[in-house]
């Protein structure tokens, strides 16, 4: 029989005991808050808007302080993911706090593809996890947990619609991100064009099947003030780091020509609202709907894609050893196979290249024997010209000796005549 089916049949087999006395297991409570204090907690929140929507300034103004960090350069092509994570602490309990921006955000003039870097950083932080849980030893206890818990979406305060880059953006995040619509600046926007703006939001997102968050109802607790938040989406925010007086308190506050628009005042805007929402109430829900329904979502389209199933077809529990079995074996049959079609590649490629090499040496010898036929012939002429060069030149030889030869001849004909006269003019002069 196998365990899951033993665990089964121990669970539904259980009988009801009465006590007759105090164990101590109702301690269980108590010790779950010791080990969670011990161990701190984390929150990470994704921060996605156009840029100039006061996305860094409205954490400031929820975690009441200034996290300091870089200027983010707004000179990237596309939309690049930014993350800084702090390390807070009120009261007793600490908080491993990371807040990501999407830089660069519908800075772009083609926006069609804006959201892929933020859906791209999502699945890594999913994938991440999900190998931590794959390993054969695993730390996943003190494994620092970097998916995203909760996804604000920042929105213009235009008063008219949303935005084509808005629904198809939170089209694309919301089976991967617990999203919190929320419209940034709203003081810049009037109360009646807030209320019917904020209808039109949530009218425009229903109609093209956007999944925001809502917050539990299930609990009794606070199912109440939940069920009320949630008529209120999107929260309509403003926020601040400058303190200004108000009477004898200093609060938070932006201060216009016109008057002063209270940051903690729920009468001037949903700050307060989005605050105990997100951070008092609902901060381990949104951590629980992470790992329940989001995370579990993308592991299990993981595994599906892996060939892992929880029954085979005849509906009974499905092997891992088998299962791991049959995908080696089909890896190992497409490796062999990719290797049978590498390997035809590589010969035809051979072949192509020995038949590109023997042209090659074609053309070669041809070349070859073209200069060496251009080489002999150039060497004939040479030789028939040096020929016809030794002829004249032995001519011209023959030439000189007969020329040297009558020289030599009429030289001395010269003298004998020169001799002969001069022996006629002796022999006169004696007469």
């Amino acid at each position: 029989m196998a365990a899951a089916d033993v665990a089964r049949q121990m669970t539904e087999g259980a009988r009801n005991l009465s006590l007759s006395g105090h164990v101590g297991f109702d301690s269980m409570p108590d010790q779950l808050v010791n080990k969670s204090v011990c161990q701190g907690f984390c929150f990470n929140i994704l921060c996605v808007g156009e840029t100039g929507l006061g996305k860094s300034t409205l954490m400031d103004t929820l975690f009441n302080t200034r996290f300091e960090g870089d200027p983010a350069a707004h000179n990237q092509p596309g939309v690049h993911i930014k993350s800084n994570s702090y390390e807070l602490q009120e009261s007793s309990v600490c908080l491993k706090l990371s807040i990501i921006n999407s830089v660069g955000f519908g800075d772009q003039i083609n926006k069609e593809e804006s959201y892929k870097s933020i859906v791209e950083f999502i699945d890594t932080q999913f994938e991440a996890y999900l190998q931590e849980e794959l390993k054969i030893k695993r730390t996943l206890h003190n494994y620092h947990d970097s998916r995203i818990h909760v996804c604000l979406y920042f929105i213009a305060p235009t008063g008219h619609s949303l935005k084509s880059l808005d629904l198809v953006t939170m089209k694309k995040l919301d089976s991967k991100v617990n999203i919190i619509p929320i419209i940034a600046k709203a003081d810049s926007i009037s109360k009646n064009e807030l209320q019917k703006f904020k209808i039109k939001i949530m009218s425009e997102l229903v109609s093209n099947g956007v999944q925001i968050y809502q917050f539990p109802t299930d609990d009794e607790t606070v199912a109440e003030i939940n069920g009320t938040m949630n008529a209120h989406l999107p929260f309509a925010v403003v926020g601040s780091t400058e303190e200004i007086k108000i009477g004898n308190k200093m609060m938070k506050a932006r201060q216009y020509p016109w008057g002063t628009v209270q940051v903690e005042n729920e009468n001037h805007c949903d700050f307060v609202k989005l605050r105990e929402m997100l951070i008092r109430v609902n901060m381990e829900d949104l951590r629980e709907q992470t790992h329940a329904r989001h995370y579990e979502l993308y592991r299990r389209c993981k595994l599906e894609e892996m060939g892992f199933k929880d029954t085979d077809p005849d509906n009974k529990p499905f092997s891992l050893q088998e299962t791991y079995e049959a995908k080696r074996n089909e890896f190992l049959g497409e490796l062999q196979k990719k290797e049978e079609e590498m390997r035809q590649m590589f010969v035809m490629r051979v072949k192509e290249k020995e038949s590109e090499l023997k042209e090659a040496e074609k053309e070669l010898h041809d070349k070859f024997d073209r200069l060496k036929k251009l080489h002999q012939d150039e060497k004939k002429k040479l030789e028939d010209k040096k020929k016809s060069l030794d002829d004249e030149i032995n001519a011209f030889k023959q030439r000189k000796t007969a020329a040297e030869l009558l020289q030599s001849q009429a030289q001395q004909s010269g003298s004998q005549q020169t001799l002969k006269r001069e022996k006629e003019r002796k022999n006169s002069g004696f007469l």
